[in-house]
């Protein structure tokens, strides 16, 4: 079962993960708050130092690899754990969205696609792909949750994939090296013949429309991209080609059991942030918080930082679970909902109820305290809506299909 302290190792990883949040991302996330579009050139010196980790063997963060469940982790045995990729990458997404999330989603080689390669792509692909950097391209002008709408299509030309279609809101769509892009290869079998295919940025065919002007992470950029004849080889699709009527959605959907965590991951951090401001400001105007009187026994603001406190360590718990049945090769797509709603949920609450009780300071940018009330609501649409990921517990809870509960 799930042990709830976490190793030395994952323990070292993290610190300097929070090392590098505290020393680079805090420092400069007010700059590119207010320079939206303008790329975090600090950035390059870490991942840098990030590859070089990874390379060196200390750490096991950079690109897909990354984000993959280690071969030797039990599948059966419960008496044995395994803290692989997944762990890892919660826990620096975590201290690296304590940062800064915007800045976190702008790290090289640190894309939400390369948790879609390493959920899907064959041991070949994830040599030749595994230290990309890969964003993730899924929605349309044409649908927002439900991702079984992809009009994008991939006709097979010889060696080539000819991709046609338009991207919407593609995290790094600029600055990444390539894009995990859905398109369907039959339109005419529905969902099963939706495939994830890998882009290279200089693809012939692909090209940026514009990018997103955002209420927050705005350190990162958000683009739209169109496909008009884009040709890639026949191999850079993800897994198999073959369509499975009977498998279904399910094969490219593998890709949320591990974004969802991830994303779940950054809203945790930026409600610990904000928690960690809170608390500073309630001491500093003489309100104590205490943990051995009853929270209607004590003042009001202390009494609501307890309960957003409760908050944030379940949403964390739910999270360290959902990461920690990847890496043990256990199905996780329930956990991985009810992580990622309940942090994004939390995330939003504690943020906004931060601003509001540290008065005008909290409005003012004066302190980061409204950045991350903006930054959280992010956190609480991609990879699935509160709503959606909430239906997909409730289908899992009931035994439901999609078809049944819509």
């Amino acid at each position: 079962m799930i042990n709830l302290e976490l190793p030395k190792k994952l323990r070292a990883s993290a610190n300097q993960a929070h090392q590098v949040a505290a020393q680079i991302f805090r420092p400069i996330s007010r700059k590119y708050d207010l320079g939206e579009h303008e790329y975090p050139v600090e950035l390059d010196t870490m991942a840098a130092m990030v590859d070089g980790l990874s390379d060196s063997g200390t750490q096991k963060i950079s690109g897909a690899g990354g984000g993959r469940a280690d071969d030797e982790a039990p599948s059966t045995d419960v008496l044995l754990n395994a803290n692989g990729g997944n762990m890892s990458a919660l826990l620096n997404a975590l201290e690296t969205s304590w940062g800064d999330v915007g800045l976190m989603l702008s790290i090289p080689y640190q894309g939400l696609g390369n948790a879609a390669i390493a959920a899907v792509a064959t041991d070949e692909q994830l040599e030749r792909f595994g230290k990309v950097w890969a964003s993730m391209a899924i929605t349309e002008p044409s649908f927002g949750s439900d991702s079984a709408a992809v009009t994008t299509t991939a006709v097979l030309d010889g060696d080539e994939w000819v991709l046609n279609g338009e991207k919407i809101f593609v995290t790094a769509g600029q600055r990444s090296t390539h894009i995990v892009v859905w398109a369907s290869v039959d339109r005419s079998l529905g969902r099963a013949a939706i495939k994830s295919f890998v882009v290279p940025r200089d693809a012939p065919g692909l090209s940026v429309a514009r990018l997103e002007h955002k209420l927050g992470i705005k350190a990162s950029d958000t683009a739209v991209l169109l496909l008009q004849d884009c040709r890639i080889p026949k191999d850079n699709i993800l897994g198999s080609p073959e369509v499975n009527v009977e498998k279904g959605f399910a094969g490219v959907m593998q890709t949320f059991d591990n974004t969802r965590p991830m994303v779940a991951a950054m809203a945790i951090g930026v409600t610990r942030a904000a928690l960690e401001e809170l608390r500073t400001i309630l001491t500093d105007a003489g309100i104590e918080i205490s943990y051995d009187t009853p929270p209607n026994n004590q003042h009001a603001a202390a009494a609501e930082f307890l309960r957003m406190e409760a908050d944030y360590e379940s949403a964390y718990l739910l999270a360290l679970r959902a990461a920690w049945m990847a890496d043990n090769k256990k199905p996780n797509s329930l956990e991985a909902s009810m992580s990622k709603a309940k942090a994004g949920r939390t995330g939003t609450d504690v943020t906004l109820k931060s601003v509001e009780l540290a008065g005008a300071v909290g409005y003012s940018q004066r302190l980061l305290l409204e950045k991350w009330g903006r930054d959280s609501k992010i956190l609480d649409i991609f990879e699935g809506t509160q709503q959606i990921q909430q239906l997909i517990v409730a289908r899992r809870v009931l035994g439901k299909t999609s078809a049944e509960l819509k």
